[in-house]
Order: C-alpha cells, then sequence, then structure tokens
C-alpha cells in the first residue's frame, strides 16, 4: 500500500516535470533558454518516473536496467543539447535582452 503510493507520487512529480518542460520551450524568449528549461526538466522527469517504475516492479536487475536507460538518456540529452546550442550559436541566433 505505501509502496503503491510513492509509485503514483513518483509518476505524478514526474509528469508535472514533463509538464513544467513543455511550458518552459513555449514561454522561453530564446534559444539557450529554451533548452536549459527542456533538458532540465525533462531529464529530472525521467528520473522520477524511473524510481516509480522500479518500485513499482521491484526487482533488482529491471532497477538496474531503469537506471542504465536514465544514465544514457542523460548522457545523450546533454550531448544533443550541445550540439544544438553550438548550432545555435554558430548561426548566431539572438539572444533574449531580458
Amino acid at each position: 500500500m505505501i509502496i503503491d503510493g510513492l509509485v503514483v507520487l513518483s509518476l505524478l512529480i514526474g509528469c508535472v516535470f514533463f509538464i513544467a518542460g513543455t511550458v518552459g520551450v513555449l514561454r522561453m524568449p530564446d534559444v539557450y533558454s529554451r533548452l536549459h528549461a527542456l533538458t532540465k526538466a525533462d531529464n529530472a522527469g525521467l528520473g522520477f518516473v524511473i524510481l516509480g517504475l522500479a518500485l513499482h516492479n521491484q526487482s533488482g536487475i529491471l532497477a538496474l536496467k531503469l537506471g542504465l536507460i536514465w544514465l544514457l538518456v542523460l548522457l545523450a540529452s546533454s550531448v544533443a543539447c550541445h550540439l544544438v546550442a553550438r548550432t545555435a550559436l554558430q548561426r548566431e541566433a539572438h539572444l533574449s535582452k531580458r
């Protein structure tokens, strides 16, 4: 019963982070701010979703696999964010005045 509550709470927190990242992409003024909001929120959201899945299944091997997936996504998203930011810089994307 307590585990189920923690699973639901973890999944809800993960969804809130995903929604916050989406709102950040829509509301931020320039590409660099959008990238920052998206990568931070999505990585945290995925972490909470994976935590909820690991708690739900209660398998050590599955938890390790999910942790490895999260680590690979963290690495891939940071590299992708860097590449997009570098391309924006090379194309001289304007910064916001704010």
